[in-house]
């Protein structure tokens, strides 16, 4: 944790730099280690959003550490830049998750 997942109707050409950047990013808006950042990319995809030109949806979930009104504008300005979708075609959903719904290795964290 934290988790990203990032769905676009964008090409985007370099996947493996893009979830290395955007981790780098969420870790630190999050102030957690990028080792424990998850990221995932559905490029590609077909999406209507008023009309067919380029959107995103950005899905962020973490065990505390979410800030929406100060994560939002670093992370619509990163997508913007790395994809071109205007910053009024990005939502973005956060998710505070609680330690005892979240596992990792084996267990939960609480």
């Amino acid at each position: 944790m934290p988790y990203i997942n990032v769905s676009t109707s964008a090409k985007v050409n370099d996947k493996e730099k893009f979830l290395e950047e955007i981790s780098i990013l969420i870790s630190s808006l999050t102030n957690k280690s990028k080792r424990f950042v998850m990221a995932k990319i559905d490029d590609n995809c077909q999406m209507y959003f008023n009309d067919e030109a380029p959107s995103c949806f950005l899905e962020i979930k973490s065990i505390g550490s979410i800030n929406p009104s100060e994560m939002a504008k670093p992370i619509s300005d990163f997508v913007n830049e790395k994809m071109a979708v205007p910053i009024d075609r990005i939502y973005i959903s956060f998710e505070d998750v609680p330690a005892s719904l979240w596992a990792w290795n084996g267990r939960t964290f609480s």
